[in-house]
């Protein structure tokens, strides 16, 4: 069979490999992307559409398939502001999830965090699990939320802080077993083919979480 996902974030470090799986794949025979501009990408498989986020509902003849991958997200580097923070990383994704399920999407594809919890005390792990608590209990087949760790892959906007985070966990890496091997870092280009090897399964029915050491093993 031959299906057809819908991808927003695109253009990040995930949603770049992801696109490139999803385009090579059999298993799918178009990818939409929507997005605020073009990805330099020429694919007869790849339908771009340029949208206005905060007028999603404008697009939703295009949200339909077998997947949605949702690969969005900010920093607060590119987006200072919490309260706009919020509305990218929080609801624009639950208002695609919400349109791709009134429109009978089979599955839903949400990158998360490590130690998303909506009673957490940090902004972000907080945001990233009111996030996943929002769209948990919608009418898909099955909802897929990927948790991983810190990202390795190439960056071109990286700040010194996240240069130095992502050499310190590298550090860390040998060390960090049994319990804590769920911290070790992760290639961006494993967690999208967890995604994709996951969108490609039959009949799996209900919510899974997978955290960063389960999703390499789902690569």
């Amino acid at each position: 069979m031959s299906f057809k996902a819908v991808i927003i974030g695109a253009s990040g470090l995930i949603g770049r490999n992801l696109v490139d799986k999803l385009l090579m794949s059999n298993n799918y025979t178009e990818v939409t992307s929507l997005a605020r501009k073009k990805l330099p990408i020429h694919s007869s498989k790849l339908k771009q559409i340029i949208i206005d986020f905060d007028h999603l509902e404008d697009y939703a003849e295009h949200i339909n398939g077998r997947a949605i991958f949702c690969c969005l997200g900010s920093t607060r580097k590119k987006t200072p502001d919490l309260t706009e923070y919020h509305k990218i990383d929080h609801d624009y994704t639950v208002k695609m999830a919400e349109i791709g399920a009134k429109n009978g999407v089979e599955q839903f594809h949400l990158v998360s965090s490590l130690g998303a919890d909506e009673q957490s005390l940090n902004f972000y792990l907080k945001m990233k699990g009111e996030t996943e608590n929002d769209i948990k209990g919608m009418a898909y087949k099955s909802i897929h939320i990927y948790r991983p760790s810190v990202l390795i892959g190439p960056r071109t906007d990286s700040t010194r802080f996240e240069r130095f985070t992502i050499k310190l966990m590298l550090l860390l890496n040998p060390v960090l077993f049994g319990p804590l091997k769920k911290y070790k870092t992760i290639a961006a280009k494993t967690v999208a083919s967890a995604m994709y090897k996951q969108s490609i399964k039959h009949n799996q029915q209900g919510v899974f979480i997978y955290q960063s050491d389960q999703i390499k093993k789902l690569a």
